[in-house]
């Protein structure tokens, strides 16, 4: 073969593999995910109809509202927010599929960033896409990265000022969704995107917030609640009342720092009337040390890199063989929400939120969260969104 012939083949081959990448970013960046509006949920809105500023946008996400037609509070969950962590969304859907609320209002927001749910972290070898076994077969979930797709957000600026504090941070928390509360209207998409929560969360007159995270092992804010000054009391009571009676690994509560901004804990306190939590679980493969970087390592949590690197009292969580499997990521999620609603309620029962519907930690360990997932093919077409 000579040289000509060798150059084209190259360049054929090099073709073929540049045409079956841009297949699968393509396959990726377009995949549904549905939802099924369980029997609580009263109404689906889309996040433009509480502020323009995120109309015709990616981010344009589902708004799932449970009224119950009772006087009460209103609560809302944020799923989403960074999309490299599943327990997040996988924890917020539960609750769109599953809980019918009794007193007052729930508004959920599954992918709070869709945007970050389209790409994955550039180098670092993760799955596309990551599943859950149901009674009805496999549900299927994007994997994302942590901050806003490049393509939905450009440029990054040399320094990122946060707006209103002026804060200068990382240049790629631009488009981190935990770095831009309270938003700015007139922004990039992220900062729009949060500029249209916090209008939700004024104009519906929200009382209290959970955002859903996961953290890595090597990460000391990790199985925690941290909380905004406004919610002490229900973060540290919820905490005391998991650790000493449901949860085998204790969580804690942190207090937000006044002067870090922007992030949920901080900035939705601040800028509206709701207490704002953030709850934290540990998620291995996000750690620096792990090894292979696949879709078993992430629903499975188990990782004997992490493992020796506990050994060596490199951690801030305790890991074993049994690892941190996505159903106790999710059940810590679930149960500390219905937990901080039972104190919330009790504080102030005119403000009450009360939900029926949801399976408690030891069901969702010993059935797995599959169990509670509804099959989109035999709900009727009207109930079922795509995320």
């Amino acid at each position: 073969m000579n040289l000509k012939s060798v150059k084209l083949a190259a360049l054929l081959v090099a073709g073929g593999l540049v045409a079956l990448a841009g297949s699968m970013f393509r396959e990726h960046r377009l995949f549904q995910e549905p939802t099924v509006a369980g029997p609580g949920v009263t109404e689906v809105k889309k996040l433009s109809d509480f502020s323009p500023v995120v109309a015709g946008t990616v981010n344009d996400c589902n708004v799932y509202i449970l009224d119950s037609g009772v006087p009460g509070g209103t609560a809302f969950l944020i799923g989403g927010t960074h999309p490299e962590e599943p327990a997040s969304n996988l924890s917020s859907q539960l609750f769109v599929e599953n809980a019918v609320v009794k007193q007052g209002r729930l508004i959920v927001v599954n992918r709070a960033n869709t945007s970050a749910s389209q790409i994955t972290r550039n180098g670092e070898a993760y799955p596309r896409f990551y599943s859950v076994q149901t009674p009805w077969g496999e549900k299927v979930w994007r994997m994302g990265d942590r901050c806003t797709n490049a393509l939905d957000s450009w440029p990054d600026p040399e320094v990122y000022v946060h707006y209103p504090s002026g804060q200068n941070l990382a240049y790629m928390d631009i488009r981190n969704f935990n770095r831009t509360w309270p938003g700015r209207q007139d922004g990039l998409i992220t900062e729009r995107t949060n500029f249209a929560m916090m209008e939700m969360i004024r104009n519906e007159k929200v009382d209290i917030v959970l955002d859903y995270h996961e953290a890595e092992l090597e990460y000391p804010v990790e199985n925690t609640i941290v909380t905004h000054e406004k919610g002490q009391a229900v973060a540290a009571m919820t905490s005391m009342m998991l650790t000493s009676a449901v949860f085998p690994i204790p969580i804690g509560m942190e207090f937000s720092p006044t002067a870090l901004h922007g992030l949920s804990h901080r900035e939705i306190g601040d800028h509206s009337d709701a207490m704002s939590l953030l709850a934290e679980v540990a998620e291995p493969m996000l750690d620096r040390i792990r090894g292979i970087t696949d879709e078993q390592l992430l629903m499975s949590g188990k990782d004997r890199f992490v493992m020796k690197a506990g050994e060596h009292k490199l951690l801030y969580a305790p890991i074993d063989e049994n690892g941190w499997p996505i159903d106790i990521r999710v059940g810590r999620h679930v149960t500390t929400f219905m937990t901080a609603l039972d104190v919330f309620n009790q504080i102030d029962p005119s403000k009450a939120v009360v939900i029926s519907g949801v399976p408690s930690y030891q069901e969702m360990v010993d059935n797995g969260i599959g169990a509670y997932f509804k099959d989109p093919k035999s709900a009727p077409s009207d109930r079922v969104f795509m995320d």
